[in-house]
């Protein structure tokens, strides 16, 4: 593969830090010049923004104009999306404004699935740690630049892994939940083909809990990271502490019931919570830092 570049003009909604560090992606790192540089499926790519102009130059398995424009979505107009939530009530438009470069990836589904199971009870430095070990044990090296960089692992890869294998790469008890997940996915027990083609966003979490490690939270994301169902909303430590502070006012914060949370974000923000959610979550973790 050879090396590409594509340089785009992308003045609104499209914000390296807004994207990357969001808690929807894993593989993607900060670079001392501000781009970040990332892996997935079997594309390496260098992101940088300068002023209103994107570079992504990187090794890609395809076109990478095309590519650029499933993967980040570039379709999908965010501009009016904003107006549209902006409308809900101030607590969110204050919220846009500090990730108002957000936009959601189109990850794959199998990465998805497996990154998110690994994620429970779990940050986001350790989560890259374990999947960059997975994916450089059981992943494919590409070189670029002089550096290598592993693809996620298939499940036909992963499943030459046991138990013990995980254990030492880092996963803590995740790695039966991973194990057996591999292997169901694999026989197609859960086929994720059908799974995408399941159009009720609740019938669709059943399913997706019918996976060791997949509760609630966890097929919410993996519903939108990797799946576009805008309208659920996954609740976090953190987002449970904005909808509570914001609407709920519960004095114990620990007695919000995750189903009340998202029965009052289907109540405000319909079809678009899931976005909702990522402005609301960003919003609050960056208070935090300042605080």
């Amino acid at each position: 593969m050879k090396e590409q570049i594509l340089e785009l003009e992308l003045k609104n909604s499209f914000e390296l830090p807004h994207i990357f560090d969001c808690g929807q992606c894993f593989r993607w790192n900060k670079q001392e010049d501000g781009s970040y540089t990332g892996v997935f499926k079997d594309n390496v790519l260098n992101v940088k923004k300068q002023e209103n102009i994107v570079t992504f130059k990187g090794i890609c398995n395809g076109d990478i104009k095309e590519i650029c424009r499933e993967y980040f979505d570039l379709d999908t107009d965010y501009e009016q999306i904003k107006k549209v939530l902006s409308k809900v009530d101030d607590n969110l438009k204050e919220s846009i404004k500090y990730g108002e470069g957000i936009r959601i990836l189109r990850q794959d589904l199998w990465e998805t699935i497996i990154s998110f199971i690994i994620s429970a009870n779990n940050n986001i430095p350790r989560i890259k740690k374990i999947i960059e070990r997975i994916s450089k044990e059981y992943g494919k090296k590409i070189i670029w630049n002089g550096n290598e960089y592993y693809t996620f692992p298939t499940a036909q890869s992963l499943s030459k892994a046991s138990v013990e294998d995980l254990r030492t790469l880092g996963l803590g008890f995740r790695d039966k939940r991973v194990y057996e997940t591999t292997r169901l996915i694999l026989s197609k027990e859960i086929d994720l083909e059908k799974l995408q083609q399941i159009q009720n966003s609740n019938e669709l979490r059943e399913e997706l809990n019918k996976l060791p490690g997949v509760g609630d939270k966890v097929a919410d994301c993996i519903m939108l990271f990797s799946m576009r169902r805008f309208d659920v909303f996954p609740v976090d430590v953190w987002v449970r502490r904005v909808m509570n502070e914001l609407y709920i006012k519960n004095e114990d914060e620990s007695k919000v019931d995750k189903k009340q949370i998202r029965n009052l974000a289907e109540e405000k923000y319909g079809n678009l919570a899931g976005i909702a959610q990522q402005y609301l979550f960003y919003w609050k973790r960056e208070e935090n830092k300042t605080a």
